[in-house]
């Protein structure tokens, strides 16, 4: 990736969120797209889309770094604890109703994948969480690569734990104590309505 101000080649910073130019100090704060994703940097031609065969570029999801995406075809190769920790939190905050479920595509579970990382062959499975999705995994690097829309059908899956942390908070309210109220406090405070009426009575 090219300052847009100077036009030299950025440098990706150690936390893995922004880019830098050394040469005229812009910074290079990317932009989420529809699922999450911020591209990083530039492709890095060691790293080949299993599925199109593009360059991958480094890039974040969810604000979790160390993964690559695809431009093109949009598939992603995450950490398997970061793909753990995106799905629990996208399904545990879904707001919307779940799709309906769909059978799994076997015919999906033929394909051979090479690791975009060390270029070995990937283990071709089912994902035996939500979804019905196959998914490609190589246990050197522990990497998981996922397809056009795989993520977003794990998190639409039906289940008990999709919106459970919308669910938990039914019955609470939040109220805000506002400055120069007359309690004199000037923060924010969430007080659960059962409490409230406790005190009152």
């Amino acid at each position: 990736m090219n300052c847009r101000n100077c036009g030299a080649a950025m440098v990706l910073a150690p936390s893995g969120t922004y880019s830098y130019c050394q040469h005229c100090g812009t910074f290079h704060f990317p932009e989420r797209d529809d699922q999450g994703v911020r591209v990083l940097g530039g492709p890095v031609e060691s790293h080949p889309c299993p599925d199109c065969g593009r360059a991958l570029s480094p890039a974040s999801l969810d604000d979790h770094s160390r993964v690559f995406h695809c431009g093109n075809c949009r598939g992603v190769l995450l950490p398997r604890s970061v793909f753990a920790t995106v799905l629990q939190t996208r399904r545990a905050w879904a707001a919307t109703a779940p799709a309906p479920p769909v059978p799994l595509e076997r015919s999906e579970l033929e394909r051979v994948v090479a690791c975009p990382a060390c270029h070995g062959q990937m283990e071709t499975h089912p994902y035996h969480g939500p979804g019905a999705i196959v998914i490609d995994t190589c246990a050197r690097c522990d990497v998981i690569w996922l397809g056009t829309g795989e993520l977003q059908r794990a998190v639409d899956a039906p289940g008990r734990d999709r919106g459970s942390s919308f669910r938990a908070g039914e019955g609470a309210r939040e109220f805000t104590i506002r400055p120069g109220g007359p309690s004199g406090v000037d923060l924010p405070q969430r007080i659960d309505l059962l409490d409230l009426l406790n005190d009152l009575f």
